[in-house]
């Protein structure tokens, strides 16, 4: 044998799949001043040698029955090399991927070895792209505990031996450029773990593009930039301070929001003909989508995602989404993704034991599993998953220009004993239930969004009394922009449900959220999980015959829009949808041929109006000089009355009756005398109430000697809320 032939050995490594350096065996080397040529392609008989411009090189011998091909070739200089294959059957041209370079450079390893790379979206998953002057694409994984990492797919046979990938062993980055391959690619990686057994196939973690389910895999996407027409848009929310601006959240899932005749889902072009024009028409200033990321089972929502970087395929393709989202800001409507960093599922296919081992995981189940969900909790404590997840939130900031996210799960992952027992949680290093390594990513993720995209938010759903989850990180917080308000969620609607007669004794539900309401900046959320799971809809969790649910359902979103704090409501509860939420079928909107339905969509249009149009209803949403008691212990009558106000606007007095009762002559204290105009009245004929009220306006008359200057007296409509307007002479 020559010396410059491989060893059998080595042979035998590549046709078998276990050789550790395929990029140190494949393709072109140097060896005693002699250039050696090797490939490995399967069932072809003859191997011919070429450089990119055609000059012929001679060919290859076979070394192995198998297909791995040897042979010295008279080059100068290390270069893209194109194999042309026959056999019985035909022939076939192979670029060879080994005869070229690493993609990824030494400052990518530095930041990746670092854990503060911010672009890793940019160079991990596949991107198609120019390298050393030919057409490819480039496959990049972290996987640092496998023995090999291939790039399988339809273009190699699903064959893990024919595209094994270079081990930039400092980082456990897996890479390599894989020439021709391109747009529309079907590929996922076959990963040796550390055991030697061979894993079921992985899909990308950076996958920018999934399969349709049940199929699994992941695809190149098309690497055309998107051509953006949100400029103005853009430039005007980077200038805005959301907690004093209007905030209406029209919650969505894009799955049974509506459906196509045949019962199929609209596609995301089509939501942005119909959704977006409704949600604009409806008042509302941004659309929260249950989270969009690619998932395999359509009844978890998409909060079991295995695809954090893939829009899901369901609805079209990620232009098709960024289209969507761009019409939205075409409308004037910000779009907010449900972000799921709290878990993830343990489908094969995803990131469960991806390398082999808990490696997006904790391998402690006390830490990685989540016993309610069935699902695996990301290890906060390592710098890659960390990464992961930054780059993610940022990857949706960014390339999809997406306005806010709202993080799912928050509290999951602030307790270590969450939803655990003594015994089945490991405490800090203080010994303390507080995880302060989800702790510091959630500063971190924060801290990177609100710094690269000005104008854009995060919101917690985080249902305890952890402290300044919406304060800066600077000043101990979590550096959130909002938080969901689960206490006055569970304390109205616990009000709410009973019977008027019982209210009396029940006033502080309703007058406690102002306790705690400038604690955090808060959303007021009657969202998805109110109406699923056996609670009813909305509608039905009123008290009282048809007219009074109506009425109570009224009076109740007219209270929600006059307190302080962001608004959102689900999809279908604008017009009192009956059933409880299901996901498999579109709304019942058939409903809004009922005159009852239709007052209820009204109603929501007007509160989003006033709301968006007079300051004092949203510029102190989330500070205590936006808001004054005025009445707040009429227990006997279930009357509620304050003032919402900001500077420089006139203010707006919230008087609620949550009896049937009407109530004439009702006094009420007012800061000036004069005229009010009743911009809302939830019993108006307009929203099929019984159409009493003030005839429009009342008149305030000052009085001497009582703790407020003026004095009205209302009529409060039963079952009722009204805002009254200040108008100065």
């Amino acid at each position: 044998m020559e010396i410059w032939q491989a060893d059998s050995r080595d042979v035998e490594a590549i046709v078998s799949g276990r050789h550790s350096d395929p990029f140190g065996f494949l393709g072109l080397h140097q060896i005693n001043g002699q250039w050696v040529l090797r490939a490995f392609i399967p069932h072809a008989d003859l191997v011919t040698a070429y450089t990119l411009d055609g000059t012929e090189l001679g060919h290859l011998f076979p070394r192995h029955p198998g297909g791995l091909f040897e042979g010295k070739v008279a080059i100068t200089e290390r270069q893209p090399i194109r194999y042309h294959a026959k056999n019985a059957g035909g022939e076939w041209d192979v670029y060879d991927p080994y005869s070229f370079g690493p993609v990824l450079g030494p400052m990518d390893d530095y930041y990746i070895g670092e854990g503060s790379h911010l672009r890793l979206f940019d160079k991990l998953g596949a991107h198609e792209m120019e390298f050393e002057g030919i057409h490819g694409t480039h496959f990049a994984v972290w996987a640092p505990n496998a023995r090999r990492v291939s790039v399988v797919g339809p273009f190699n046979d699903w064959d893990g031996r024919r595209n094994p990938m270079r081990n930039r062993s400092d980082n456990g980055i897996w890479e390599v450029f894989i020439p021709v391959l391109g747009t529309g690619t079907i590929y996922k990686y076959e990963i040796v773990g550390p055991d030697g057994v061979v894993l079921p196939l992985k899909a990308d973690p950076f996958a920018r593009q999934s399969e349709m389910r049940p199929k699994t895999a992941s695809i190149v996407p098309d690497p055309t930039p998107f051509v953006w027409t949100d400029a103005r848009y853009i430039e005007e929310r980077s200038q805005k301070d959301w907690r004093r601006t209007p905030m209406s959240i029209y919650e969505v899932h894009l799955g049974s929001w509506r459906r196509r005749p045949d019962g199929g889902f609209l596609t995301y072009d089509q939501l942005a003909e119909q959704l977006v024009p409704y949600a604009a028409d409806m008042g509302y200033t941004h659309i929260e989508l249950l989270p969009i990321t690619e998932h395999p089972f359509d009844p978890s929502w998409g909060y079991q995602p295995t695809g954090m970087y893939s829009p899901t395929a369901r609805f079209g393709d990620p232009a098709a989404f960024a289209r969507f989202v761009d019409a939205a800001h075409e409308a004037g409507i910000g779009i907010i993704l449900d972000w799921v960093p709290a878990h993830f599922p343990t489908d094969a296919h995803g990131l469960a034991n991806f390398d082999g081992t808990a490696l997006y995981e904790h391998a402690d189940p006390r830490q990685g599993y989540h016993p309610d969900w069935n699902t695996a909790i990301y290890n906060f404590g390592r710098k890659e998953v960390v990464s992961f997840l930054v780059n993610n939130a940022l990857y949706w900031l960014e390339k999809f220009h997406i306005d806010g996210l709202r993080v799912d799960a928050v509290a999951s992952m602030l307790y270590l004993d969450y939803s655990r027992q003594p015994g089945q949680w490991v405490p800090n290093q203080h010994g303390g239930n507080e995880n302060l390594e989800a702790v510091e990513f959630l500063r971190r993720v924060n801290t990177e969004a609100y710094r690269l995209h000005p104008g854009t938010f995060m919101i917690a759903e985080e249902s305890t009394s952890w402290p300044g989850v919406s304060h800066p990180v600077h000043t101990g917080g979590l550096g959130f922009g909002f938080k969901w308000n689960m206490g006055f969620m569970n304390d109205t609607l616990r009000y709410m449900s009973r019977e008027a007669v019982h209210r009396k004794f029940h006033h502080n539900d309703l007058t406690f959220g102002t306790v705690y309401a400038f604690s955090e900046n808060f959303v007021l959320p009657l969202s998805h999980d109110e109406v699923v799971h056996g609670k009813g809809s909305l509608i039905e969790k009123m008290p009282g015959d048809d007219w009074q649910q109506f009425a109570n359902l009224r009076a109740y979103y007219a209270f929600m829009w006059g307190h302080p704090g962001k608004k959102l409501l689900f999809m279908g509860q604008e017009f009192a949808q009956r059933a409880e939420w299901a996901d498999g079928k579109a709304l019942d909107w058939f409903l809004l041929d009922a005159g009852a339905h239709e007052g209820v969509r009204r109603l929501i249009t007007d509160l989003n109006t006033a709301y968006r149009q007079l300051p004092a209803l949203h510029e102190r949403d989330c500070e205590p000089e936006g808001f004054e008691w005025v009445i707040g212990n009429d227990h006997a009558n279930s009357v509620f009355a304050w003032l919402r106000k900001a500077p420089g606007a006139d203010p707006v007095l919230v008087v609620s009756n949550f009896t049937p009762v009407p109530r004439e002559n009702y006094k009420i204290p007012m800061p000036h005398a004069g005229k009010w105009v009743e911009r809302i009245n939830t019993d108006a004929g307009w929203y099929a109430g019984s159409n009493t009220g003030n005839q429009g306006s009342v008149i305030a008359h000052a009085v001497k000697g009582a703790h407020w200057p003026a004095e009205a007296e209302l009529f409060l409509p039963p079952l009722s809320t009204l805002y009254l307007k200040y108008e100065p002479d």
